[in-house]
This record gives C-alpha cells, structure tokens and sequence, in this order.
C-alpha cells in the first residue's frame, strides 16, 4: 500500500509547526511535502532587532533541511491549486514550473503587508514583514544619518533624520523603541548640526499604543517611548505620501525620507483564488481547522479564520502565538484522518499573556496575567523568545551578550535595494531580483520599483539614472543587448557571452554580425556586409555589458555603448561615417583614434581628431575591395601589422601609425562610396549633444525611499 501524501504551502509559525508535527506523528508512513519560497524558517517577533543591528540575519532564522529531516522541502511560490484534481502548481526561485499532487493538503501561507488607499503610500513607504525588508531599514536608516551628518542644509539634514513608522502595534512600536536607540548610538560618532538629533515619529488612528493589550501595558510602553524622544501621535495617520515627506491628517507636511509601513497584515492572496467561502480575506474553517465541504483541504495560520471557542461568533485574531498553536493542531487532525493517529480535536486556546521588547532593559509584558515593566519585563521577554525558537537560541543569547559590552557596528552593506523590496507584494520573505523570474500576479509595482509589465515578463526593475538600479551581470539579470529603437532587452546565448561577441542581428538592424573564433581572439570587428550595415546605431543599442555597470550610451546620433574590445567607441553618426561601415574603418582600434576617411580626401594616419583625408576619385582601388589587393591578415594576404604574427601597426609603442584599415594597409586613393543621407526624423535624428542617461539625477541624493 502506497504512503499518504501530504502537501504543506508555506513554512512560517503555522506551517513549520504542522510539519514538525506531522513527521512526528507519522514516523515514515506518509509522505510529507513543504512547499516555501525560502529554505528557512523566520522567527519574525526577533526582526525589530534585526533591523537595529543587534541580531545578525542567520541569527532570527532556522534552517528548514536541518530540522525537518524527514520532509522534503521545495522551493516555489505556490501559483493555482486545483482542488478536484489535487495537484498545486508552482513556480521555483529560477522561474522554473511543477506540479505536486497530493491527498492532504495543508494551506499556511500567512500573510502580507496591508494596504490603504493613501495616495503615494505603495510608493513611498516599505513594509516590515520579512528579512529583506528588516535589512533595507538597517541600511537605509544608516545611510541616512551618515548623509544628515555630511549635510550642508539644515534643512536637509532634518527632513534625512526624521523617521516615520505607521502603525502603533507589536511591530511598529518595537520599530520606533528600537529605531530610536540606534540612531542615537550612531550620532555619537557622527553628531548633527548643533542642537539636532535624530527624530522618530509613530503614528495610529487607535486612540493609544499597542491597542490589542491593555491599559497598563499600552500606558507602560507610551511612556517608554516619549521618555526616549520618540514622537507618538496617536488619531493621526498619513494623508499622503511624497517623494520629499508625507502629509498628516492633521494638516502637517513631515519633511522625510523614510516612511514604515507598519499597519496590520492581510492574508496571502493564494486563497482568494480558491473560489471557497472566506471570511475578509481568510479562508473559513471548521474549529478542526478543515475546509467545510473539502475533507482533504485544512487551513491554519494568517490565512484561516478559524472559530474562537472561547469568544463564539469571532475568530482567532492573526498573531503568531495562534498561528503556531494552530499547527499542531492541524498536524494531528491531518494524522488522524489519516487513520496515523488519535482522534480529531477542536482547536481551543488560554491567553498566556504577551511580551513587547522596547529595547535595552525595557519591555512591556503581562506573563499569565501578570502586568511587568521595566527590568523584569525585560528579562521575562527574552526568556520568552528564547524559549520559542525552535532553533539558534545559543548565537542569540550570544548576540545579546556582545550587544549589552560592545558598540554596534552602523555600516551600510548595500545588499538589498529599495527596488527589490516594494510594499504591495506577494512575497515579502523574498527580495526582487533584477530580471528574475516574475511573482504572481498580485504583486504590483512597490517603492521606486519598475511597472508591473517589468516584473511579468522578467525585465530588471532599474531604470538608467535611477540611484536604485539593479547593476547589469548580476545573477539573475542576464546579459542584454537592446532591439534598435524598442528599449526591450533581447539576451544573449551563454557562448556568445562568454566569448565577448556581440549579439547577431539582421543587416541595418545596429546590431554587429556573429564573428568567428579566430576574428574574435585577434580583435577584429565583425564583418561588415555591403552597404547595408551604413546605417547608424538606432536608439536602444547595445549596452556595455559590465559587471554592475551602467546603462548602455547610445542616444541618437551619440557614441554606442563604452567598453567594446578594441578601445574607445566608434563614432556613428548619422550622415558621417559608422563605426563599421562600407568604405569607412572603424575608430576603435588599438592604440589611438583612426583617421576620419571622408570620401573625396586623403587618408590621414592617425591624425588626432581626425583630420581630414584626401582621396580623389580616379586612385587606386581599396584594398580587400573587388579588383584590388586582399587585406593584410585577410585569407590569402599578409598578416595585419600589430596582430598576431604580423609586424607591429604603426602609431604603436615601437611601430609606426597604423593607416586606417582594420589590419592592413591604408586604401589609397579609391573613391569611397557615400553614406546613405537620410534627413533627421523620429528614427534618425538629427546629431548633436545628448543627456548621457548613466548619470543619476539630482534627485537621487535624496535617498532611495
């Protein structure tokens, strides 16, 4: 008899504790599947200190592999569930497609950032529910402070070190407590204008902090807060939010680059495709935590409403504590219907109380009822986590301990940009990628990140001039060369890449032909065919392809892309002779500038800045043209001077200047074709000076939220 299936979506506090669970109770006699977008485990209560540089990254997450040996972990983003068939569709971290099928199946795949209809907030703010997100805000905020302190303008320096967090809950008040002491350790070192410090501002339309616990601990952690110089505004909210503040409900206009987004969660967006009967937003579910109506279908965590038993007629609210006692109670009804364990139970819960570290030694906390501040709080809150992470409890404590003797360390790494973590996203455990395989759906455009078509269909979130781009060569981006005109990116083959040649295109395309092995290794361009390859390089040409280099330069009637092999960039005009043309050499040879080689004149060699040629028509016929000599290095001429076995060109540390070929002799004296004219347009411009479009605007020494 074949084993079981059971197939678990999503590896946070419900999801790790059903399988936990589960490969406990069932001892190999069922398959058990994880599907995660990442291979850990996120102990998300520890994220705050995350963020303000006391815990280290690896410190808050546990790895899935190492503590659930006998589940077999996927990584993917579960995209469509098909209940009559039972098989789940996936998408891997490489944009790789499978399918699962299964015979339970297990939905934990908590939630997302929530979102208001606030003009300018999906832009502007980021959230915090995940590890990129927590490592953006350390470095952003870092980043900040270093540039107030660097600043010229009061003004500047004040809207740089005005921080706000919205949404006075668990996560922003510990956000703004911590926050706070972070950057007043980093002023230390690198103080303000005289008489500034950094400002943090925490803001909820709820009449008090954390309104979810009760007075003595919301009054507790009120004045922990305003005894530190965090600035509580309590019935205020954002109104709107702008690149250089946001504009308060009450009329202020905040001066800031820094917004947090901190006000509540929605469940995953995966089960509103399901078409069951939901409950705002969660899927509803018996207090066995089973779908009504689908027996192999149970839900737990962020994304179930599951019956509170102890309040009828409301549902258990979404915090971790009932998303991590849900697991195991999901574990053992899919066991037991199952006929792998005991009977079924209905989900029933005793509040123990709960704890809010404020940073340092102070923390609000009311253990089995009981109200603590202070000292005591403190202690009992990291007792606490200690005790609930199921793994690195050890480095944690460690952490701590150095944190409590020694400076933190406020340096930016840079490894998460502001494009990669946008608010209103599907996946806020994953950064973006740059040309990375694209999310569900559901996930829009987010702070300074791209449109929503960028991220369907895998184009890199950075624009040229934006301070956030994604530099090109990153894994994940893949190497591009531009369609003339169009702007889209069109990729390489990995041969084509590995041997520097550019892209192969049509003729008149703009794009160079594919060249040879032997072409490549002495450093010839491509070979030209006839007149067809005159025109000049279109808008969109090739960009320079450097490791975490710059957007391509190749505006109309401008220089094509920098770091070609060979030297400088061909000059390409319209009208004037290209880089790779019929009857004209082109200027990117090694060992200066080729001459100009107007038709008409002579050829010059290599005069600076391209003197011009002589060359009357009635001369001798071109060299590797029909009726004259082949070209030096050509099949069946002599080798190219300054090549390979050839003598060395002139103009050349010990030669003489090479004569305007691509490695052979000057032609002398044959009228060179004219280039076609084609009279300025959309297509062709006219030529003249062009924004170079790699340098960042003024604006981006604003900063990146």
């Amino acid at each position: 008899m074949s084993r079981p299936r059971i197939l678990i979506v999503g590896a946070g506090f419900a999801g790790y504790r059903t399988a936990r669970t589960l490969s406990r109770l069932t001892r190999g006699r069922a398959h058990i599947t994880l599907l995660n977008p990442t291979d850990y485990f996120l102990y998300l209560p520890l994220l705050p200190q995350v963020a303000a540089g006391i815990l280290e990254p690896r410190r808050v997450t546990v790895s899935l592999s190492d503590s659930l040996p006998d589940v077999r972990l996927v990584l993917g983003e579960a995209e469509r569930i098909d209940l009559d068939d039972r098989t789940l569709r996936y998408t891997g971290p490489e944009g790789e497609e499978g399918s699962l099928s299964y015979d339970r199946l297990v939905l934990a795949a908590g939630s997302v950032n929530k979102l208001l209809p606030i003009p300018g907030v999906a832009e502007h703010a980021h959230g915090f529910r995940g590890l990129p997100e927590a490592l953006y805000l350390r470095d952003h905020v870092t980043r900040q402070v270093e540039l107030a302190a660097a600043a010229d303008d009061p003004e500047a320096c004040a809207a740089r070190c005005t921080f706000v967090v919205v949404g006075a809950g668990y996560t922003g008040t510990e956000v703004a407590a911590h926050g706070q002491m972070f950057t007043d350790a980093q002023v230390r070192k690198h103080p303000l204008r005289q008489g500034m410090r950094p400002r943090w501002m925490l803001l909820d339309v709820a009449p008090r902090v954390l309104p979810e616990m009760d007075m003595k601990l919301s009054a507790t952690a009120d004045r922990v807060l305003r005894q530190r110089g965090v600035d509580v505004r309590m019935g205020t909210s954002v109104k709107e939010a702008t690149p250089d503040g946001v504009l308060l409900t009450d009329g202020e206009f905040v001066r800031t680059r820094t917004l947090v987004w901190c006000v509540g969660v929605r469940p995953d967006p995966l089960v509103e495709s399901l078409g069951l009967p939901m409950e705002k937003g969660r899927l509803l579910v018996d207090p066995h935590l089973q779908v009504p109506g689908r027996p192999e279908l149970f839900a737990c965590g962020d994304v179930a409403a599951v019956p509170d038993l102890e309040n009828p007629g409301s549902y258990t609210p979404m915090t971790a504590q009932h998303a991590w006692r849900h697991g195991k109670v999901a574990a053992e009804n899919v066991a037991a219907s199952l006929g792998l364990g005991g009977s079924r139970k209905p989900y029933r819960h005793r509040d123990l109380g709960f704890v809010v570290d404020l940073g340092g030694a102070k923390a609000a906390a009311n253990p089995l009822g009981v109200t603590l501040s202070g000292v005591p709080a403190g202690a009992v809150t990291r007792g606490y986590h200690l005790a609930a992470m199921p793994g690195n409890r050890v480095r944690v404590a460690a952490d701590w301990l150095l944190d409590a003797v020694l400076p933190r360390q406020a340096v930016q790494l840079g490894l998460v940009r502001s494009w990669s973590v946008p608010l209103d996203t599907s996946s806020p455990e994953v950064a973006r990628v740059a040309g990375g395989p694209g999310r569900r759906a559901d996930a829009r455009s987010g702070p300074g990140a791209a449109l929503a078509a960028d991220t369907d269909d895998g184009g890199g979130p950075g624009r040229a001039g934006s301070p956030d781009e994604p530099a090109k060569g990153q894994p994940g981006s893949g190497t591009t060369q531009v369609r003339p005109g169009s702007g889209a990116a069109q990729p390489r083959t990995e041969s084509e890449t590995a041997k520097g040649r550019p892209l192969a295109g049509p003729p008149g395309s703009g794009h160079g032909q594919l060249r040879s092995e032997s072409e490549t290794a002495k450093g010839r361009p491509a070979a030209a065919t006839a007149a067809t390859e005159t025109a000049a390089p279109t808008p969109g040409g090739p960009v320079r392809n450097r490791p975490g280099g710059d957007p391509a330069e190749n505006p109309p009637g401008g220089d094509p892309a920098e770091r070609r092999p060979g030297g400088e960039p061909a000059k390409s005009r319209p009208g004037g002779p290209a880089g790779i043309q019929s009857g004209g050499s082109a200027r990117s040879r090694p060992g200066g500038e080729p001459a100009t080689d107007q038709p008409g004149r002579e050829p010059t060699e290599s005069m600076p800045a391209g003197r011009p040629a002589k060359n009357p028509s009635g001369g001798e016929p071109r060299t590797n043209q029909p009726g004259g000599e082949p070209a030096k290095n050509q099949p069946g001429g002599e080798p190219a001077k300054n090549q390979p076995g050839g003598e060395p060109a002139k103009n050349q540390p010990g030669g003489e200047p090479a004569k305007n070929q691509p490695g052979g002799e000057p032609v002398e004296k044959q009228p060179a074709p004219a280039p076609p004219t084609r009279p300025p347009g959309p297509d062709h411009p006219a030529p003249g000076p062009v924004k170079r479009t790699d340098v960042p605007d003024d604006d981006s020494a604003k900063g990146d939220s």
